[in-house]
């Protein structure tokens, strides 16, 4: 490994004349320059350079203050809730009936229990009660799915629990009951609560 050797003056001057001819390939700022050759050839009579000052984020910045409580991170906004979604639905129906409906004030006039089925069973069974219920001329009647129950899951993508729960809202808004059903809603705890749905039919 080599040695460097320090400059003797007239080698210092003439390398200071030839570095000043020079013309760089990247030409840099004046003050990353001014950096530069200050590091490289200090003055001895020039006070020391202060190094440059970082900035930082000002998210980092933030005051806190002994004992104060840390801010909690927002997290990923989540698809609401069957029953959340089923309220925020615009309600179709009287006001004062779908207020005492949820309630739990109005009773049904017929129900369906399917609870314990597969979608390939449930599906048919469900068109055929609610045409008939319309038929008959009923206007609310209750739709028991059950809760459903947590099962092993195996693989990438987790399951939602309740298959049966999830679908059956889907099924009433798609037709053949989109055009019959005038507003569904999950059932009062007397009717079986999240597990039950209160379907109110449209007049024939």
């Amino acid at each position: 490994m080599t040695r460097r050797r320090t400059l003797r003056p007239e080698e210092e001057e003439l390398w200071q004349s030839v570095a000043r001819t020079a013309r760089p390939m990247h030409p840099r700022s004046k003050a990353a320059q001014n950096r530069v050759e200050g590091a490289v050839h200090p003055h001895p009579l020039a006070p020391e350079a202060k190094p440059a000052e970082t900035e930082i984020p000002k998210a980092w910045l933030e005051p806190f203050r002994l004992g104060q409580k840390a801010r909690v991170a927002r997290g990923h906004d989540l698809a609401p809730s069957l029953g959340d979604a089923l309220r925020a639905a615009p309600v179709q129906m009287d006001a004062k009936q779908h207020g005492r409906m949820i309630r739990g004030k109005l009773a049904p006039e017929a129900r369906i229990d399917l609870h314990g089925m597969t979608l390939a069973e449930a599906h048919p069974e469900l068109i055929r009660f609610v045409l008939n219920a319309q038929a008959a001329g009923l206007r609310l009647v209750l739709v028991i799915t059950g809760k459903g129950k947590r099962a092993e899951d195996w693989g990438p993508i987790p399951q939602r629990m309740g298959a049966l729960r999830h679908q059956v809202p889907q099924w009433l808004r798609m037709p053949p009951l989109g055009p019959v059903v005038l507003q569904v809603s999950e059932a009062h705890l007397k009717h079986g609560g999240a597990g039950a749905y209160y379907v109110y039919l449209r007049r024939r």
